[in-house]
């Protein structure tokens, strides 16, 4: 199975080109950070980020998907995040990194789950706010470098998808992950 890696900062569009892979007959494992947050949300968490176990929830949810069986004939998964982005999200928050979290960061490293190469999908240029989504444009540009930081320090190397139309956007990672090169 080669597992691919989507990430950016918040509002960068990687829902909407996952959307169209999807489309397209690529097995896609949804993003966990805004599942746990819609999930927490629903239960009377207004801001469930500012909580301790947050990073946990995050990492536990990634596992879990990561786990699951891939569907029937698929070669190919593509994941929105990863644990990679969990501890990138720890630094911009400025909290400890969590040894739930550590963990998950070192297993996805030694068993080389993922594609060495990350396709990292860039800023558009401004923000659209959500219920999961309240970030500044400049607090977005912030946690881009730090999605950046975060995967370069640990081995990665960054695929740029340079902001543009969701539909060429979404083309050149399929030609991408079809041609082999990433």
């Amino acid at each position: 199975m080669r597992r691919y890696v989507i990430t950016g900062a918040p509002g960068a569009g990687k829902t909407t080109i996952l959307a169209a892979l999807r489309q397209r007959g690529y097995a896609v494992v949804d993003e966990a950070a805004t599942d746990v947050i819609a999930r927490e949300q629903a239960t009377g968490s207004a801001e469930p980020w500012r909580e301790a176990d947050f990073l946990d929830k995050i990492a536990l949810l990634q596992h879990e998907r990561r786990e699951l069986p891939a569907p029937a004939g698929a070669t190919v998964q593509v994941f929105d995040r990863s644990p990679i982005c969990t501890l990138a999200l720890a630094h911009y928050l400025e909290r400890p990194v969590t040894p739930l979290l550590a963990e998950e960061v070192d297993r996805v490293l030694a068993e080389a789950i993922y594609r060495p190469r990350v396709f990292f999908v860039r800023l558009l240029g401004f923000i659209t706010p959500t219920a999961a989504r309240r970030i500044t444009y400049p607090e977005s540009v912030r946690f881009e470098r730090c999605h950046e930081q975060a995967y370069r320090s640990h081995g990665f190397e960054l695929v740029d998808v340079p902001a543009g139309p969701a539909a060429e956007r979404a083309d050149l990672v399929d030609r991408l992950i079809r041609a082999g090169e990433a």
